[in-house]
């Protein structure tokens, strides 16, 4: 059944409501994340399990962001071809999401509670049936559940709906909303801190959105008033805190029996071991001290990717913060030596992976880590216009003055954060990296992945394209003589200064082929080259 969730009635709906359709999957991911923006500092704060270091509501925002870009996705590819995406197509994509950007302990879990509704949405199931399937794959994938966390808030919502199968919606919500207030009864360290499960205050936001969708009316949510503050201070309790010192998180390629064995391995090294997944992609969560052996015990299981390691710092809550700055530039880049570049001239940076682009929230942490009152966000890529503004938005909604220079290439990037002076007035300061940005031409080469039409001809895979301005315009066989047509057209057009990026892939011959080109047929243009790392393309280009 592809329109509405089975069952009499459909299980989502509430009263006169809407059946849970494609539609209304959509609005529920754009409610929920809207929700968790406005509430993702009040859940940060009452972060104290597994560890205190005030990050849930944050990671649940994250994750909750890449469900909803996967569903936008669909939408718009069947936008293409005029059709609409059915509810299935749409479930599969929002839990695909949510694994792919999991992350942090409850981030994790949620995209298992996702998975598991819309392994029962696609199967025609009700709603009871799809809440009670993702409360028990959540249990399955953590390997040593607790009470009083977001897995029993999730249980209660199943077990509402069941009990109420005419109104299992509401009941849902609110079957969750009283096992969050129980849960300082619960877990000790709740109880001492005088708060509730923040993993559990977040999925009730979800539930929350998932009723405002179907019902058009959004329930009344509890008020975060729940920390116990010391009488002298006023300031929250804190709570004793301990355990492993990184968290690992990373995707991992690899079959059922090699994902078993490596859960048994990684029990042994850590805890808050969370494994969520399957069908030959999962995710990977766990606490330990030693974060190299969990690497490695991924890389014996299968391919692991995305791999990101924290360290916790559950201390910086009680530091003496420091001084915030007058002005900061937040720059995105795509490889290490472009970071440590854009890092030594004063940046806060962002990386970029292959294929990863940052999504919204994590710009709007970085603008946060630059501890300042006015940044500069270059984003350095077309694809980021839409995360960049909406992070912007944000900042400023914080109290953050926030100017956006539309920065299509890192070599854009390089030539604004060159003339930035953080000692003029801001708006100066905009003006004149917008220009030398915009001064800037940029070219890049790729690899051909597949024959395809372009706008300069057909191509074959493995030929070599040299885009310029983002648009290709040379199609050769060979990296350096390929380099060197597109750099020519370029100075056909004059220039200045060559700004050359190379990607770890490149040939070391290539820059001072590049060089010689210059220095033999431009005697006035000046270049200068950077080693980019991996940066997602052999060469990067810039002519100012």
């Amino acid at each position: 059944m592809e329109g509405r969730l089975a069952g009499p009635p459909p299980g989502a709906a509430a009263g006169d409501g809407r059946a849970l359709d494609a539609g209304a999957v959509r609005v529920w991911c754009s409610l929920a994340l809207e929700a968790l923006g406005r509430e993702r500092a009040e859940i940060d704060a009452i972060n104290v399990y597994p560890v205190a270091d005030g990050d849930t509501g944050t990671n649940l925002y994250l994750t909750v962001e890449s469900a909803a870009q996967a569903v936008e996705a669909v939408f718009a590819a069947h936008e293409t071809g005029r059709t609409a995406p059915s509810l299935a197509d749409v479930v599969r994509a929002m839990a695909h999401g949510a694994l792919l950007g999991a992350r942090g302990n409850s981030g994790t879990i949620l995209a298992q509670l996702l998975r598991g509704m819309a392994e029962r949405i696609s199967d025609g199931d009700h709603l009871a049936g799809a809440l009670r399937r993702a409360a028990e794959l959540a249990r399955e994938a953590v390997a040593h559940p607790v009470e009083g966390t977001i897995l029993t808030v999730a249980s209660a919502a199943a077990s509402a709906a069941e009990s109420s199968p005419a109104d299992a919606l509401r009941a849902a919500y609110a079957g969750a909303r009283t096992a969050l207030d129980a849960t300082p009864g619960q877990l000790e360290v709740l109880g001492r801190a005088g708060v509730v499960d923040a993993g559990g205050r977040g999925l009730l936001m979800v539930l929350g959105a998932l009723v405002e969708a179907i019902a058009g009316e959004a329930p009344v949510a509890p008020a975060l008033e729940h920390v116990r503050r010391d009488p002298q201070t006023q300031e929250p309790r804190p709570c004793a805190d301990g355990g492993p010192a990184f968290e690992v998180i990373y995707l991992l390629e690899a079959d059922d029996s090699a994902v078993a064995r490596l859960r048994t391995r990684l029990d042994a090294l850590g805890d808050s071991l969370v494994v969520v997944g399957g069908d030959g992609l999962w995710n990977i969560h766990v606490h330990v001290d030693d974060a190299g052996a969990a690497v490695e015990a991924g890389v014996e299981a299968g391919r692991p990717h995305r791999i990101r390691i924290t360290h916790f710092d559950t201390a910086a809550a009680t530091a003496t913060p420091r001084a915030q700055v007058q002005r900061a530039v937040v720059a995105v880049v795509p490889g290490e030596g472009l970071a440590s570049l854009c890092t030594d001239a004063g940046a806060t940076t962002v990386r970029a992976l292959a294929g990863e682009p940052p999504a919204s929230g994590e710009l709007v942490d970085a603008i946060r880590r630059a501890h300042a009152r006015e940044v500069v966000l270059l984003p350095n890529d077309p694809a980021l216009r839409h995360p960049a503004a909406a992070a912007a938005e944000q900042a400023r909604t914080e109290g953050i003055r926030v100017a956006l220079i539309p920065t299509r290439s890192p070599v854009q990037g390089i030539a604004a954060l060159a003339v930035h002076e953080p000692d003029r007035r801001f708006d100066e300061d905009v003006v004149a990296m917008t220009a030398a940005a915009g001064a800037t031409r940029y070219a890049e080469l790729a690899v051909a992945e597949r024959q395809s039409w372009t706008s300069a001809g057909v191509c074959q895979a493995g030929d070599i394209l040299g885009l310029i301005d983002g648009d290709v315009a040379v199609i050769g066989e060979e990296l350096t003589s390929t380099a060197l047509t597109v750099l020519e057209r370029m100075l056909s057009s004059g220039g200045e200064l060559v700004t050359l990026i190379l990607g770890s892939s490149a040939p070391k011959a290539l820059a001072t082929s590049l060089e010689r080109h210059v220095r033999e047929g431009y005697l006035a243009v000046d270049t200068v080259t950077y080693e980019g790392g991996d940066a997602g393309t052999p060469l990067l280009i810039g002519v100012e």
